[in-house]
């Protein structure tokens, strides 16, 4: 187990959950400054849209919709990420990070794929109508940090299982174990029935459906902890 220690809570908190906070915090505040032009380029896109960059499938991950998005993303990162970098250190949380952040973008991706192959099968039989959801599609832009922390959120429940988190609402407390499962199949519920919708469920499923991999590949392979 890694410790740090500083003068306070920001002092003492580990380096990567800390520069992580901080570059979300300065990408939405240069987004606010230039407006569409971070998103243009630095949101991910779907991959046969004509504004999709492969290096937005990182770039993503340090984007946000607005301060309410960015607060809640780096509160819970911040709530079970400094548990887990102090746990595995900085290096193997960092990678864990990117990973589950890859791979809530290729799940999303998948699912994108899926919707605009549906809308020009659509087309192709007639629906002029499906065209107007396929360009919708190539030009809504991805941001967030969601993925990535619904990840970390999936290594807490499954490092920490039995350990009680107090939710605020409802106020209910309840076993991480138990908080992980329902979040996952509220995500896998509203993915499902909310075609359309302008959140990514299957983006923080991806997260987490990568994040348990990890984690159990580290576990098979005896590198849990170094």
């Amino acid at each position: 187990m890694y410790v740090y220690r500083g003068q306070g809570f920001w002092g003492s908190m580990p380096p990567v959950v800390k520069n992580l906070v901080i570059l979300n915090s300065v990408m939405l505040l240069i987004t606010v400054l230039t407006g569409d032009f971070m998103y243009e380029k630095f949101a991910l896109f779907y991959f046969e849209s004509p504004l999709f960059k492969p290096y937005q499938l990182v770039t993503h991950m340090f984007m946000h919709g607005n301060f309410v998005h960015l607060f809640f993303n780096m509160y819970s990162l911040v709530i079970f990420g400094i548990v887990l970098e102090q746990v595995w250190g900085s290096k193997k949380f960092f990678i864990y990070y990117m990973v589950t952040g890859l791979g809530a973008a290729a799940l999303h991706s998948l699912v994108l794929w899926l919707e605009v192959s549906s809308l020009e099968g659509s087309y192709q039989a007639g629906n002029m109508m499906a065209a107007t959801g396929i360009e919708n599609l190539m030009r809504t832009p991805t941001v967030g940090a969601s993925g990535a922390v619904y990840g970390v959120l999936l290594a807490y429940g499954m490092l920490f299982p039995n350990n009680v988190l107090q939710l605020l609402f409802p106020p209910v407390a309840l076993k991480a174990k138990w908080f992980v499962l329902i979040f996952g199949a509220i995500e896998l519920f509203l993915g499902i029935s909310n075609t359309g919708s302008n959140i990514a469920h299957f983006a923080h499923l991806g997260g987490m459906l990568f994040g348990y991999f990890l984690i159990v590949y580290w576990k098979k392979k005896n590198r849990m902890y170094f």
